[in-house]
């Protein structure tokens, strides 16, 4: 069985950062082939509370999003999972969307409150209670009316980091956990 888990990073947030790194080292443990979407926004990154420049981002990034994956022929895999962090995780359930009855599952690592309006399916994610890019309040509603479940971390800001290295890495741990029983 041919398996499949794409990455889609944040704006700051590569696939060389914790949550991505590990998330792609499980994939790999698990027999998935891995693509990894490779996207820069030029420019001034500051769009927090700035529709007009998220949406411009968004636009941006979802296109060259597509260029990275023009080339994949959805057809071969059984199974393929989106794994996404912060605007990633639009632009994955919005990629999604256009491939039809490729069968997706989404792993959703700090998702925006926008990644709800793409309806995202079969999902789990992961969510900071001291996130200042989504407040509480706006995300975990959209993702309960979805039936997402979404593991909440107290303290926690967008990154799943609180400052306390240590309990970081707890977070970080059992963050790996709940990813790697999705993927198997």
């Amino acid at each position: 069985m041919k398996k499949l888990v794409v990455l889609f990073p944040g704006i700051g947030y590569t696939c060389d950062k914790p949550l991505l790194y590990y998330a792609d080292d499980l994939a790999a443990n698990a027999g998935y082939e891995r693509l990894k979407v490779s996207y820069i926004l030029p420019g001034d990154h500051k769009i927090r509370g700035n529709l007009e420049k998220m949406e411009e981002a968004f636009r941006t990034l979802y296109a060259r999003a597509k260029e990275c994956l023009a080339d994949v022929d959805w057809s071969q895999y059984e199974e393929v999972i989106f794994v996404s962090k912060s605007i990633g995780t639009i632009i994955a359930s919005a990629y999604a969307k256009t491939l039809g009855d490729v069968p997706i599952r989404h792993v959703l690592y700090t998702p925006l409150k926008y990644t709800f309006e793409q309806k995202p399916k079969n999902a789990i994610g992961f969510f900071g209670m001291a996130d200042n890019w989504s407040p509480s309040e706006e995300v975990l509603p959209l993702a309960k009316e979805l039936d997402i479940p979404m593991y909440l971390y107290e303290g926690a800001n967008h990154s799943l980091e609180t400052g306390d290295t240590l309990k970081d890495l707890d977070t970080l741990k059992d963050v790996m956990e709940k990813t790697k029983r999705f993927l198997i």
